[in-house]
């Protein structure tokens, strides 16, 4: 067995769409599954929403829909793959082929769109994110030249919330409001503008289809508030070999721990080069036995020290398996403890770890 590994639950994935989806109520609940799956892993992730009852896909790049698609393909059904980047010029005869759908940010990449006949596109307003999407006065000029549409299969209009996961901010409301407004200038088509946060702001804003991502994989999108979904990765690590530390020694680069009485270490085999961030040291801790391991000294890019003085000895031996990622601490736990949000720890997640899929 490997020095370290990553589990996946494909039952927990497949349970959260379904809670998603449920909360969404009448509403399409699509998948996103940009960034490998956020990290877990497109394929398995792709065919586990899809068992769910997943139809519509979205990923960022057109990179990521072929594959995508390739993985589809191998089912028996139809499913809808869109690409938040739309896309530029040369790409549309590969949109085409693959059937993939651009999600349109532009005047100029409706009318590459157009070039190419009658075909499905999504239609990206704007609302105050200010990242993609066609602006007021694009919007305008849109709905005066509606013949530009023309050619163009529109099958959803689109925005996205940039403060969901703060229920009571006032851009919330605002965004809702504009984009009411935006698509009352445009052809009377599905909406989708929630995200996984955005779904727990209520039925105003779900419109025909939301569109949830980091509530998938067992991210919180409700900070500060029950997790509403299952943890779906667990992380685990081999003990490479115990220590003892006098009271006044320091531990790892920079030497930013010092050991304030003696101090019994266990040093795992993962560090930043399997996404355990360097924001974890001094801050990140694992629960042994229900006791908490508080990482000392900083992460490096391969070890971690941690301070198992409190630990049972017989727990904590060279060859022992840790539990690094779990229910407790689950991602959210440990991405809170580095400063960070657990998108960017999920997809951080390295290559190294010997990998494995539960049903």
């Amino acid at each position: 067995m490997a020095d370290t590994t990553l589990t996946v639950s494909l039952a927990a994935l497949k349970d959260n769409y379904r809670t998603l989806a449920k909360r969404a109520g009448k509403s399409e609940c699509a998948a996103v599954v940009k960034a490998d799956a956020y990290g877990v892993g497109l394929a398995p992730a792709a065919r586990a929403f899809a068992e769910a009852g997943a139809k519509t896909f979205f990923v960022a790049q057109l990179t990521e829909a072929i594959e995508l698609r390739t993985v589809l393909n191998e089912l028996s059904q139809d499913f809808d793959i869109y690409v938040f980047a739309g896309l530029r010029n040369g790409q549309e005869e590969i949109f085409a082929q693959h059937q993939i759908r651009p999600v349109l940010n532009t005047l100029s990449q409706l009318d590459l769109w157009s070039a190419q006949g009658v075909l499905p596109a999504a239609l990206h307003l704007d609302t105050g994110m200010n990242r993609l999407g066609l602006g007021d006065a694009e919007v305008a000029e849109l709905s005066t030249h509606r013949d530009r549409l023309e050619k163009i299969d529109l099958k959803l209009i689109m925005s996205h919330l940039a403060c969901a996961d703060t229920p009571d901010h006032p851009l919330n409301r605002q965004q809702l409001d504009r984009f009411n407004r935006l698509r009352s200038q445009l052809p009377d088509v599905p909406a989708s503008l929630a995200n996984s946060a955005g779904i727990f702001l209520g039925a105003d804003y779900h419109f025909d289809m939301v569109r949830p991502g980091i509530g998938l994989y067992g991210g919180n999108p409700q900070p500060g508030r029950p997790l509403p979904v299952k943890p779906v990765v667990r992380v685990e690590a081999t003990i490479l070999q115990t220590r003892e530390v006098p009271a006044g020694e320091t531990v790892g680069y920079g030497a930013s721990f010092t050991a304030k009485r003696p101090t019994h270490l266990a040093i795992l085999s993962l560090g930043y080069a399997d996404g355990m961030i360097r924001g974890l040291s001094n801050t990140g801790w694992l629960n042994i036995d229900g006791l908490r391991a508080p990482i000392a000294g900083r992460v490096s890019m391969d070890l971690i020290a941690i301070d198992v003085t409190d630990i049972p000895l017989g727990r904590c031996r060279a060859g022992t398996r840790i539990t690094v990622v779990g229910d407790n601490p689950d991602l959210n736990d440990l991405a809170d403890a580095a400063g960070t949000i657990s998108y960017e720890f999920l997809t951080l997640l390295g290559q190294r770890y010997e990998r494995h899929y539960e049903a």
